[in-house]
């Protein structure tokens, strides 16, 4: 891989971890172009750089939480961000070798159908029945938090967005856009610590690192710079639009990659 490249993949890895443009789809295309492959391995690998854009973005959101937790002994927010992060939790911990070697979760047609149905769903949201408004992730019931959850396993397949899906999701469970886009990332920390920890656990996995530590420290730091970018313009964005325009977004990408494919 060179240089290029790893600059190039860690800039889309941080800016589209958090836009709900679904960071999977642009890596695996992003890597079918540069190699007509795409490398989990590394894509999972350059998740450190977004999980620390998001600890340093949130700091004082996760003090505060810590703070009602062992000071105030409120742990409602804390229970129903545990309970989103379950499911997506255990079936990526089972069934991630599965979808790693997998030709469907790895192609290209699969990521323009992703973008496509979510980008209409995006499109037409504001118009969808909802549940009754809800202040904050604070004040969702446990089972609206448990359905959040069950939308995440589906973010496991490229261009659905793990983010798009559970904001989406926290919109029709009640929650305003920005609500659902706060609760949505504190709701990605544990299972981003959690793919960190199977990475780190696998001596395969490991050693992956070592021996291309130099491009995946560079694509770790340039997730990180366009992470918090991202991230801050999404938090900013979402206080006063709905999602329409990046779901229009992901419909132009998934038309033009569908010529694509083809007439190759």
């Amino acid at each position: 891989m060179s240089i290029i490249e790893a600059i190039i993949l860690g800039f889309i890895q941080g800016l589209t971890e958090f836009i709900p443009i679904s960071s999977s789809g642009h890596l695996v295309i992003a890597q079918t172009l540069f190699s007509g492959a795409s490398n989990h391995l590394f894509l999972e690998w350059i998740n450190l750089g977004t999980l620390l854009a998001l600890l340093v973005y949130f700091r004082a959101r996760i003090l505060t939480i810590l703070i009602d937790i062992f000071q105030n002994k409120n742990y409602r927010l804390a229970r129903n961000i545990i309970i989103t992060a379950v499911p997506a939790g255990i079936v990526g911990f089972v069934l991630a070798d599965f979808i790693a070697d997998t030709l469907f979760f790895n192609s290209a047609v699969t990521v323009v159908f992703t973008l496509a149905i979510v980008g209409v769903v995006m499109i037409l949201l504001d118009r969808l029945p909802k549940a009754s408004p809800v202040a904050s992730g604070e004040k969702l019931s446990s089972g609206r938090a448990l359905v959040i959850g069950l939308a995440q396993i589906m973010a496991l397949i490229p261009g659905v967005s793990r983010s798009g899906s559970t904001i989406i999701t926290g919109r029709l469970m009640g929650l305003k856009a920005a609500e659902a886009a706060e609760y949505s990332f504190l709701a990605s920390l544990p299972i981003m610590f959690g793919v960190t920890l199977k990475l780190l656990m696998s001596s395969g996995d490991r050693q992956y690192f070592i021996d291309n530590a130099a491009m995946l420290t560079l694509s770790n730091v340039c997730a990180f710079i366009s992470g918090l970018i991202a991230v801050g313009f999404l938090m900013r964005y979402l206080s006063n639009h709905s999602l329409a325009l990046f779901g229009w977004y992901r419909v132009g990408l998934a038309g033009v990659l569908a010529v694509i494919l083809l007439v190759q």
